[in-house]
């Protein structure tokens, strides 16, 4: 679009484009006189993020979900506009940024000399960025087209930047990178949504690629399916299944998980299994553990003992699986007997951030979640003005206002409706702004690659999406 009323200037105040280069740490560090909302300092004065949302989870308990989603059964998703009672005060594009909860396991990678010994970490770091999904059933704001979403953490030493590339299909294209030229993490996803009558099942196409660039190695993997049950009557639950192969594009390594379904009786809940094998597929480590709590790696052969004697004890039953649009009479989440069983020689790889004690009055938010979508002192003239923070709709859910959130959900769409109908007119393509449909140099596949530019703070072409 060409019209001076798709584009404006976003100095925000600034006098020039040149003052917008500036350093992060400015939005950081302020008087602590300053602050009027009850926000807490550290004692030299830094700004410290918060530990709870400004209002608590809105109830769904007056709303029925089977109205929108009963001429819905085997249908894909993405078009289908869902109330906003039924999200969660965050856009998908900061949803996919929790992939970075568990950063320090890519440092450890990075420090690591074996390269087994970082594919298992790796491995973990791969099952991490799903653990956050656990018990999260509100469903994330769909992203406008030219969407933006930035996240700068100089304490974990890396700055991601992600923009919604795509509506139909809804595409979403991240790149994060080490402040210290250590690593660098890129993909993007494309969820695929299908109801199933009692549930929703989510196929995250799409794949990731982490480069630890001292080894000057490269690892691609897809996330699994996931699942959420019981979407019209009882506790909604979710559930992780499907097989993820991470490649080692320098080695030949890979890692085989199996996160495994649910199963009949539960036994499985929960759980992942799988090995590590090098170029000749000799097994080097077996790992295991749950999604939701921690994982393990450990030797075969002593893996393999174990597994014997469990079948001699009869520890070891048959498995009943499923899948989620084979649906069941009983859909009610299995009670989980046990937590993971660790096998003696085993070394921890990984283990969960426990969730605050609040977190279910937060939409079941981890202490990470709950930080995104916070305006830090004097971000806002740092931000582009495309980012997810200065979206109406999420924030005023975020605040508790339901009838303010859906009154500017419905505008925002009607404002992307049109906007998409001028471009038809005009005979015009949608172009984005900080990623190009490109090719993976590892997989070969075509991939969206950042084209860099965005930390410049030069926001003069954005589009007015807002």
């Amino acid at each position: 679009m060409n019209s001076e009323e798709e584009f404006f200037d976003a100095e925000t105040g600034l006098e020039s484009d040149d003052s917008c280069e500036v350093s992060f740490k400015d939005a950081l560090v302020f008087d602590s006189k300053q602050v009027t909302d009850g926000s807490s300092t550290q004692e030299n004065g830094l700004w410290e993020r918060r530990k709870a949302l400004p209002a608590e989870t809105i109830s769904r308990n007056n709303f029925s979900v089977w109205s929108i989603l009963k001429k819905c059964i085997g249908m894909e998703l993405s078009k289908i506009a869902m109330p906003v009672v039924f999200n969660e005060p965050l856009s998908f594009l900061q949803r996919i940024s929790e992939y970075m909860e568990h950063t320090h396991l890519i440092h450890k990678a990075c420090s690591l000399s074996d390269a087994v010994d970082r594919m298992q970490v790796v491995a973990a770091f791969a099952v991490s960025a799903v653990a956050s999904q656990w018990e999260r059933t509100g469903k994330p704001f769909n992203p406008l087209l030219g969407e933006t979403y930035e996240l700068i953490r100089e304490d974990e030493g890396y700055r991601l930047i992600s923009e919604q590339v795509s509506h139909h299909p809804p595409i979403s294209a991240f790149h994060a990178q080490s402040l210290k030229q250590e690593f660098e993490f890129h993909g993007s996803i494309y969820p695929k949504l299908k109801f199933w009558g009692k549930s929703v099942e989510a196929e995250p196409k799409g794949t990731m690629t982490l480069e630890l660039l001292k080894h000057k190695e490269a690892y691609t993997w897809t996330n699994p399916m996931c699942c959420i049950h019981n979407i019209i009557l009882g506790k909604l639950w979710i559930e992780q299944y499907g097989t993820v192969e991470i490649v080692n594009h320098s080695t030949g390594d890979k890692c085989i998980l199996n996160f495994k379904p649910c199963g009949m009786f539960g036994k499985d809940l929960h759980k992942v299994e799988g090995f590590i094998q090098d170029r000749s597929k000799k097994k080097r480590r077996v790992i295991y553990g749950k999604w939701t709590e921690c994982m393990y790696s450990i030797d075969p052969k002593l893996y393999e003992t174990q597994k014997k004697a469990e079948k001699k004890t009869g520890s070891d039953p048959k498995k009943q699986e499923r899948s989620c649009e084979v649906e069941e009479e009983d859909d009610e989440l299995p009670e989980v007997q046990d937590t993971v069983t660790v096998i003696p020689g085993s070394a921890l790889l990984w283990r969960v951030t426990p969730r605050p004690s609040h977190s279910a009055q937060m939409y079941n938010f981890t202490s990470f979640a709950v930080t995104l979508n916070e305006l830090e002192p004097r971000m806002e003239r740092l931000l582009a003005p495309t980012d997810c923070r200065l979206r109406p709709d999420i924030r005023a859910m975020e605040h508790g206002d339901i009838n303010l959130a859906s009154a500017e959900k419905e505008r925002l769409e009607e404002k992307q409706r049109a906007a998409r109908r001028e471009r038809s007119e005009d005979d015009e393509e949608w172009s984005t702004r900080w990623f190009r449909m490109g090719t993976n140099p590892f997989t070969g596949a075509e991939d969206w690659q950042y084209t860099g530019g965005y930390f410049d703070r030069k926001y003069t072409d954005c589009p007015n999406i807002y």
